[in-house]
């Protein structure tokens, strides 16, 4: 009788909280995109993997002294456009210095908003500091969209969940 009233019991309070709005912490899912493939010129593609009509490109790149800090050597200096991406929302991507074996050896973030430059320039430019700039070989995108990752089930079981993007690339990865 006891075990009849406590089911009974525990299935009244699932429904309340079902009805309520509020989620069971098993009811919650974090999925995280794969990475894809990195390249000097990418299409974009969103969290569900789905390529978006948006493109990058490392136009070029080379190695010298940041003009703010040229005690400390040569670091890479690249140019990178967004095609298909406005100048008030869009993509971010990661970039990143590959070796000969596509092994990172610095990367950042470059968000589209920052290739649209004064007089209608449809280019950025970055600098990436990296410990061994003889060994770069090219600059190279990862097409995942960083722009936006949610809350997790961690952090919100209710309203959190759902795809995330791949975690950033870091030195040492190989692209």
């Amino acid at each position: 009788m006891f075990g009849a009233r406590a089911l009974a019991g525990t299935t009244l309070a699932l429904v309340v909280l079902a009805l309520s709005g509020c989620s069971t912490p098993w009811g919650c899912t974090d999925t995280t995109a794969e990475r894809g493939e990195a390249g000097v010129r990418v299409r974009v593609e969103n969290t569900y993997r789905q390529v978006l009509d948006v493109s990058a490109e490392v136009v070029d790149w080379r190695l010298e002294p940041h003009p703010q800090v040229p005690a400390e050597g040569d670091q890479v200096h690249f140019r990178f456009r967004f095609d298909g991406a406005d100048d008030m929302s869009g993509p971010a991507l990661d970039v990143c210095a590959v070796d000969g074996e596509r092994v990172a050896l610095g990367c950042r973030t470059v968000y589209s908003y920052e290739a649209f430059g004064p007089g209608g320039s449809d280019t950025g430019d970055q600098w990436l500091a990296v410990e061994h700039p003889g060994r770069v070989a090219e600059v190279l995108l990862i097409p995942n969209d960083q722009s936006y990752d949610g809350r997790t089930c961690d952090q919100d079981a209710k309203d959190g969940g759902g795809p995330h993007p791949p975690k950033p690339a870091a030195v040492g990865d190989r692209l």
